[in-house]
């Protein structure tokens, strides 16, 4: 499999001298974390840590109005579904800036609908693979290796995935396993993380970008990173599943019990890929931290066509499947505009002719939020967040869910479309030392680009843990 010949093909790292790295810093993910060269003490570099977190998470809605229902709709006589997610982290240090890291997920529960009817979806630790009772998965183990360039260096903070030590500013950064593509792509201070923040898809990640992925959210692959001072550039290359929307081959192995009717397997290396790119500029406005960051995207699969599919009444897509491209762009923007208060942004697009694989079936998509912590009202570890999205399908896409098709997400019987918007609203309480607790409202419009359904009504507790 992938997965160990990558590992194998990273032993030649061992020769590299290099400072430490972490997913969140090379990233550039904080507007208020980026900051300028670090003169604090030099950090006592760790030679190995371990974290922990817990999160349940309880969402529901009352009965709402529709015109009809199909095979993925939202039902409508209300829900009230919980999900409860545990991870445990472990990393260590290889030599000198490589680091393993390995994290164990624990998941039980199910989304609204067993996560589906709604593309912009409620809930981001409601995975697609929903179970009665708890199953484990060894979601991500990977080597990072960094490469310093020399200049000046910044703290690296203990974290789930990250050693403290120091690091050089520039530096060049090899991630090679199995990890989560949005860990390094797309990240966004006051956006990104289901845990604490908001907990749509739309706003943990860009929801036009199907990103390699199996049902969990995890792949093996690599990635590149080029961080300097003002700027970072990144590429990765992913493993995607064989069929749409399933697993890759680790999870045959991984999961624990396993699922009896599983359908894992890899597509074809050379054939079946995905791959993104990032560039990301930092700047200051009036003193405020700020970053925007254009992304970019292209994945092959072996997948169905929506226009193959309708030229022939009542064919199946995936009868049409064959290798086929889609493509897509993105738009990342976050702002500080005061010691305690960010706005972000994300516009996406994508090709939106071909069978979406492993993510939601959005073809454009746009959103707006801010974030304020709580320091002005004297909760420094409180947060309120408010945001809004609406995502669309291309013409190809209206037309075969017009026609009874689903997809991913989605799949009314019919459609009268209309742009998916979605608002939502949350605080978000620093209970004691670790524990936060917060509580949600989300009001969807036009569930699955479809006005004859809805609006819907979301109301959602979290409950987070971390050790």
């Amino acid at each position: 499999m992938m997965l160990a010949a990558m590992f194998a093909s990273a032993a030649w790292m061992g020769r590299v001298e290099a400072q430490t790295s972490d997913i969140a810093q090379t990233s550039g993910a904080s507007a208020e974390a980026i900051a300028s060269p670090d003169s604090s003490p030099d950090a006592q570099p760790q030679s190995w840590n371990w974290h922990a977190q817990n999160t349940d998470t309880v969402q529901g809605y009352p009965p709402f109005s529709a015109k009809y229902s199909g095979p993925n709709s939202l039902p409508t006589g209300g829900q009230i579904r919980e999900t409860v997610a545990g991870d445990l982290f472990a990393g260590a240090r290889l030599w000198r800036g490589a680091e393993a890291h390995l994290d164990l997920l624990a998941w039980q529960g199910f989304g609204l609908h067993n996560t589906l009817g709604i593309d912009d979806f409620p809930n981001g630790q409601a995975y697609k693979a929903g179970t009665d009772y708890p199953r484990l998965n060894l979601a991500q183990l990977f080597i990072r290796q960094t490469i310093g360039l020399g200049g000046e260096q910044e703290s690296v903070p203990d974290d789930d995935l990250t050693l403290a030590g120091r690091q050089d500013i520039s530096r060049f950064t090899m991630t090679i396993g199995r990890f989560a593509a949005i860990n390094i792509f797309d990240q966004n201070a006051y956006a990104d993380d289901p845990n604490t923040q908001f907990m749509n898809w739309a706003f943990i990640t860009n929801v036009a970008w199907d990103y390699p992925a199996d049902a969990l959210g995890y792949t093996t692959g690599m990635a590149f990173e080029l961080n300097q001072p003002g700027w970072a550039l990144r590429y990765g290359f992913f493993q995607i599943e064989g069929v749409a929307n399933t697993w890759t081959a680790e999870d045959a192995l991984f999961i624990k019990p396993g699922y009896q009717d599983i359908t894992a397997g890899d597509g074809a290396i050379f054939k079946a890929w995905g791959m993104v790119a990032e560039m990301e500029r930092r700047y200051t406005l009036d003193g405020r931290n700020g970053a925007i960051r254009l992304l970019s995207f292209a994945n092959r699969a072996h997948s169905g066509s929506y226009l193959a599919a309708l030229a022939v009444p009542g064919t199946d897509i995936n009868d049409t499947r064959e290798y086929r491209a889609n493509y897509g762009f993105g738009l990342n923007w976050e702002q500080a505009i005061s010691e305690n208060a960010g706005l972000f942004s994300r516009l996406g697009w994508n090709y939106g002719r071909n069978q979406a694989w492993m993510f939601t079936d959005v073809n454009y998509t746009g959103s707006f939020g801010v974030s304020v912590n709580g320091a002005s009202w004297n909760r420094s570890g409180d947060t309120f967040g408010l945001a809004g999205v609406m995502s669309g399908i291309s013409r190809a896409n209206q037309r075969f869910l017009n026609a009874g098709g689903t997809g991913i997400l989605d799949g009314d019987g019919a459609l009268s479309y209309g742009w998916e918007e979605v608002v939502e609203t949350y605080y978000d309480w620093d209970i004691w030392k670790s524990v936060h607790f917060a509580l949600d409202y989300q009001l969807v419009a036009n569930p699955a680009f479809n006005r004859d359904r809805g609006p819907v009504n979301i109301l959602g507790s979290r409950l987070h843990m971390e050790l």
